[in-house]
């Protein structure tokens, strides 16, 4: 095999000093100390998890008096209980034992809603806090129960036979409302009157439920809000008949299902949307003119604050134009476009639309500056002012104190590879923005509905999730999981040989900065030579390179510990970089991202210690497509390749994620051909692994089962394991210890065939 190693060019650079190692963080991370146990494939994902205490589900009561919160047991972590920490006391105790619940088998429905949020897990998975902070709310298996705070009381709501999804309290607490059998239903929780708003859901009519591409790809897991007063519900009527039948196979171990789903192809027709509203007290439904072009998205349904006025955002089918629309539902079914966004390539959804209650203005985000900042507009869409400036990116809106005027927010202004907390004044935002946050590395806050306390969810590289409770101007007040890996805690016995990574930069061919991190192999030694594991994802809106904690880094420190150097790069294409650096794929998905992650080759090829001629890399889902287009298109770089649940053409892919970067295959069909894997496969030579989850509904195995076929009809000789049962997520602990051993397996086989 030919290889390429370095250039002239390349070999100036480093003399140079152009490429190397760049203190990249807020702050020198420390090694941590612990034991110094081997960590086992086995032990990676068995209970206790090893990342120790980690809640989630974490909320405030509306009052601010408890912190509540899901756990999972000691002999199961992948059971949950209800848990409450009092704020004023710090006492913790168990809120709800899951085995009040009847905790059963989900509804198909349900499964597949539990997929697209990337909820896993048994016991009782989500909650909600009534208004008052008196009254609590758990689905559990197509079931509700109302928990009363004071009484510690729980009842089962009499909802009906069907099975209950998308259940929440209404604003004030008055009401309960689900969707069942496809039609929205609400119960006055005083009287147990049921009333159903919608009846003709059935078949491939749906009310109040999200379509396939609203929950996986526009983050929008509903399809109804409450109005403020709980006057009236806004809901959709989508009508999926347009939408492809296709029978799917999932096959399991012991038979196959077929399963019949409307699966939007990038290309095909999407389903028919309508926009209403319906009124408690009568039941009458009043339809909003959404237009005349029907091809298009309702990513965001938000009312205003007077409850009479709806807003929603209209995004057309090429995602080039985003209108936020507001209709009076009281006088009218025609709204009025009171803001657009344009772009050449596409447009980011967000969900940073924030109505203010003491004047008539909203705040709004856009990329427009290419960077995502927050300005301020009032209902008429006339720019008040911009919030935040820079070449940076705001992650979210978290909370807007109008009596003080300040806007709390999160965003990489520091660095991209670290998330913090900061607020801004929303009367005089020149005065500067300020960062609240003071540990390096990754913060994700959830603030009270009342008041700018939070509660912060922070991780490093060398800190598992913490969680605590902080004041407004960021100071500490409580802990509420310090989860420190001293003695006693999973991960002491290992964490002496956890290795932390350097960080550094390169430049892309366009001059764009790639921000990179490379491990080190435990008792390292720089007169050797390692072979090394690239790991990537590469796709849009996804970043590896971090100061966080991560599931995903376990199977790194084991590779580490088995001799590998494994390496990191974001490519262009992923977050948090701005539109220019997302945007150099558009239209031509595959190319730049393995034009960048060859150039990470090339510099490990640099290092003394890197055998370069042994480099596999190994990805999953976008990271899988990658790995397959890196190889194929790069056969002297990668000597091995794992290609886990890949994309292998973007035609079997959903509309609205493979149409927003690729635009449509009628318009751009030499683009689709480019960005397929399947004119690149002659050039593969050796050394592939794919493995793919046999019920995976995301993904489907379909991609695979061509790549097989056409490897196969070239004589090319690679391996494959499929799952059975599995979905995308690849979920279960005799699963991913059956997987990760393959991968290692695999690797020593490949990377290191005479140690």
């Amino acid at each position: 095999m030919k290889q390429k190693w370095i250039t002239p060019a390349l070999l100036m650079m480093v003399v140079a000093g152009q490429i190397k190692a760049a203190p990249l963080l807020t702050e020198t991370l420390t090694p941590p100390a612990g034991g110094s146990s081997p960590l086992t494939i086995e032990r990676m994902y068995a209970s206790p998890a090893l990342a120790g205490s980690t809640p989630r589900g974490l909320k405030l009561s509306p009052d601010g008096r408890l912190v509540t919160f899901l756990a999972a047991r000691e002999n199961d972590q992948h059971f949950y209980d209800l848990w409450q920490i009092e704020v004023s006391t710090g006492k913790r105790s168990k809120l709800l034992n899951a085995d009040k619940l009847a905790v059963g088998e989900l509804s198909n429905e349900e499964k597949a809603r539990r997929e697209r949020q990337r909820i896993y897990g048994q016991g009782i998975m989500e909650y909600f806090w009534s208004a008052d902070s008196k009254a609590l709310l758990i689905p559990a298996s197509g079931k509700l129960y109302h928990h009363d705070i004071i009484s510690g009381h729980t009842r089962l709501l009499k909802t009906g036979e069907g099975f209950a999804t998308d259940a929440r309290l209404s604003p004030k607490g008055n009401y309960v409302s689900w969707v069942a059998d496809q039609n929205l239903y609400v119960m006055a929780l005083v009287s147990g009157n049921v009333i159903q708003l919608t009846k003709d859901g059935g078949g491939a009519i749906k009310n109040a439920m999200a379509e396939f591409v609203a929950q996986e790809e526009m983050d929008r897991m509903t399809g109804y809000w409450w109005a403020p007063d709980e006057s009236a519900i806004a809901f959709t009527r989508i009508d999926e008949s347009p939408v492809e039948l296709v029978v799917r196979n999932e096959i399991y171990a012991d038979g196959i299902k077929l399963t019949e789903q409307r699966y939007p192809y990038a290309g095909k027709p999407n389903v028919l949307i309508d926009l209403g509203t319906v009124q408690l007290a009568d039941g009458k439904i009043n339809w909003i003119d959404l237009g005349e072009e029907k091809d298009i998205y309702l990513p965001r349904v938000k009312w205003l604050n007077d409850s009479r006025h709806l807003s929603f955002q209209w995004q057309s089918r090429q995602q080039q134009q985003l209108d936020l629309r507001i209709v009076d539902t009281q006088s009218s079914d025609q709204a009025v476009t009171v803001l657009a966004e344009h772009s050449d390539a596409w447009l980011n959804l967000n969900n940073d639309l924030i109505f203010l209650k003491q004047q008539d203005a909203f705040i709004w985000a856009s990329e427009r500056s290419g960077y995502k900042h927050l300005y301020l507009y009032d209902l008429k869409g006339k720019l008040i002012s911009q919030l935040t400036d820079g070449q940076w990116s705001v992650d979210d809106v978290e909370y807007v104190d109008e009596a003080q005027g300040l806007v709390y927010f999160s965003g990489r202004r520091d660095t991209p590879l670290e998330r913090h907390i900061y607020r801004v004044s929303l009367t005089q935002p020149e005065q500067g923005i300020i960062r609240l946050s003071r540990r390096v590395g990754m913060h994700n806050p959830e603030f009270a509905k009342s008041s700018p306390v939070y509660l912060d969810y922070f991780s490093s590289l060398v800190q598992p999730p913490q969680v605590s409770l902080h004041d407004q101007h960021g100071a500490l007040t409580q802990w509420i999981e310090q989860n420190i890996p001293l003695k006693g805690h999973p991960l002491e016995p290992y964490f002496g040989l956890w290795q932390v990574p350097e960080f550094g930069t390169l430049k892309a061919e366009d001059g764009q900065t790639l921000y990179y991190r490379l491990h080190k192999p435990t008792d390292f030694d720089a007169s050797r030579k390692y072979p090394v594991v690239v790991r990537v994802y590469g796709g849009p809106h996804a970043q590896l390179v971090t100061n966080s904690w991560s599931e995903h880094d376990y199977f790194t420190q084991h590779l580490l510990q088995r001799g590998y150097l494994v390496f990191q790069l974001d490519n262009r294409g992923s977050g948090n970089r701005g539109t220019r650096f997302e945007q150099a794929i558009y239209l031509n998905m595959g190319d730049a991202e393995v034009e960048d992650q060859k150039a990470g080759v090339d510099f490990l090829r640099t290092l003394l210690f890197v055998a370069g001629d042994r480099i596999a890399i190994y990805g999953h889902s976008y990271g899988g497509y990658m790995a397959l287009m890196s190889q194929f298109k790069a056969p002297d770089y990668f000597r091995a390749a794992i290609s886990g649940a890949p994309v292998t053409d973007w035609s079997l892919y959903d509309t609205h994620y493979t149409e927003r970067y690729m635009g449509q295959p009628q318009t751009n069909a030499e683009g689709y051909q480019r960005a397929s894997v399947f004119p690149y496969v002659s050039n593969y030579q050796r050394g592939l692994l794919i493995y793919h989850g046999m019920a995976d509904d995301n993904v489907l195995f379909e991609n695979s089962t061509r790549l097989y076929k056409a490897l196969q009809d070239e004589g090319k000789l690679f391996e494959m394991i499929d799952y059975p049962g599995s979905k995308h997520s690849m979920q279960g602990e005799k699963v991913r210890v059956h997987l990760y051993r393959s991968l290692a397996d695999f690797l020593d086989r490949q990377l290191k065939p005479g140690d």
